[in-house]
């Protein structure tokens, strides 16, 4: 089952969406799209009230909601109640809203998005594609960067062919690669990046791309030729992997003299390169 958490757009606010591939269905947060429609001071409250309402009167949408953990405000994951894009259409005709309409063509947007991208995988990375361009990343860049999607999906799928499961036991192994071959964990390296919430690898040069890459497909090219069988075993063939990768640095850091491990990331990277295009 591949689950995907993603903060969706709408009118410049972030609404927190969760695809499950099981269902193949969208799960959005109801007080993110009330907090959108209503600009309630406190959607929380909001919800809470309009859901006892709809619950005496018997409505069957809201019995039928589900509840998820999404990342927080605090940046902790915290059980919040989600709907379907079925089940949103019927909430918001009891929200009363000039966005709602607006909403409404989003909505039915983001569904048919998921399902024209489920249908050509080549249009997701398409908008990858565009997004990367606006946020101002130089094509070489964003061509790394697709292509380590691309060896990230080849190593994950080797996993789960091994039994891994994802979640822990996947972010144990990434972190595993990521001290092998960068002598620093995610976590380390996110700090020397001063990063929080970002994807770390959004924020990667085009060598550390490039290494990060290097690591994660030795190791599915190593755990296929020893096909491990437990997490025990794809441990080691994390580590051997990212060893891999690790010569390939320190070779390359003493022929040019300089760290391939950059404390720059994506914001300062791209207002240098906005200050040098003024120049």
């Amino acid at each position: 089952m591949k689950n995907t958490d993603k903060i969706q757009i709408f009118d410049d606010s972030k609404i927190r969406t969760h695809w499950d591939s099981d269902t193949e269905k969208w799960y959005i947060s109801i007080v993110d799209v009330i907090a959108v429609l209503t600009e309630s001071a406190n959607p929380q409250v909001y919800w809470r009230v309009m859901k006892k309402r709809l619950l005496d009167e018997g409505n069957e949408t809201v019995t039928n909601c589900n509840a998820l953990k999404m990342l927080a405000i605090d940046g902790k994951m915290r059980k919040t109640d989600v709907a379907d894009t079925e089940q949103l259409f019927r909430l918001i005709q009891s929200i009363p809203s000039p966005k709602a309409e607006p909403f409404k063509l989003w909505l039915a947007q983001i569904a048919s998005e998921r399902i024209d991208e489920m249908q050509d995988p080549e249009i997701s990375i398409d908008r990858a594609l565009k997004q990367y361009l606006e946020l101002g990343y130089s094509e070489n860049w964003i061509n790394q960067r697709l292509k380590s999607i691309e060896i990230r999906k080849e190593l994950t799928d080797e996993w789960k062919k091994r039994g891994m499961k994802e979640g822990i036991q996947f972010a144990t192994l990434t972190n595993i690669i990521t001290k092998a071959w960068a002598d620093k964990t995610t976590k380390e390296y996110k700090i020397l990046k001063g990063l929080k919430k970002e994807n770390l690898r959004d924020n990667m040069t085009n060598t550390e791309l490039i290494l990060n890459m290097l690591a994660e497909a030795s190791t599915k090219d190593i755990s296929e030729a020893i096909a491990p069988k437990n997490f025990k075993e794809n441990i080691k063939a994390a580590k051997q992997g990212g060893n891999v990768a690790k010569v390939a640095r320190k070779e390359l850091e003493a022929r040019t003299g300089k760290k391939v491990i950059s404390p720059l990331n994506a914001k300062t990277f791209l207002e240098e390169k906005k200050v040098k295009k003024l120049d």
